[in-house]
């Protein structure tokens, strides 16, 4: 397990487990891949970053992470991997998300991307993206550095 606090100085909590914190996780974040390249969405207000967001009641999180990468990008998934899970704590409040790995099959171009200008596809996800303003906050912390490691580690990609 990993810890660490992120840019908005909250606590994070990371683990490769297969059980993770929770089952019931209400978020999910999906690192993806289409062609060799990382797949992002730009969202309006936070800028680029891998797709994600919330479980909608009665959903599993794998059917989530589908619906959240349709949604923002227009993807279709061939493969959907688990990877693990993180725990912010932030002013006594706790979110627990659940991170998937993805290989897209097909990306169609949408009328509408709900919260996001739709995908935007890169070879590489730049060295100094800390530095970068055109990126998320959630692509600044450690939750994607280590995942990213564990990715590699499964031969995923």
């Amino acid at each position: 397990m990993y810890q660490f606090k992120d840019s908005n100085g909250c606590l994070v909590r990371l683990t490769f487990e297969e059980q993770g914190f929770v089952q019931d996780a209400k978020h999910i974040w999906v690192i993806c891949r289409y062609n060799d390249q990382w797949l992002l969405t730009d969202h309006q207000s936070r800028g680029l970053e891998f797709p994600g967001g919330k479980v909608e009641s009665g959903e599993t999180l794998e059917q989530a992470a589908i619906r959240e990468v349709r949604e923002e990008t227009g993807a279709e998934l061939k493969a959907l991997q688990y990877i693990g899970q993180y725990q912010v704590t932030c002013e006594q409040q706790i979110m627990y998300k659940t991170i998937f790995f993805a290989t897209v099959s097909t990306l169609t171009t949408k009328s509408h991307y709900f919260e996001t200008s739709g995908p935007m596809l890169i070879p590489e996800l730049p060295e100094n993206i800390y530095e970068r303003p055109e990126f998320s906050f959630i692509m600044k912390d450690l939750v994607l550095t280590y995942s990213l490691e564990r990715i590699g580690k499964m031969q995923l990609i």
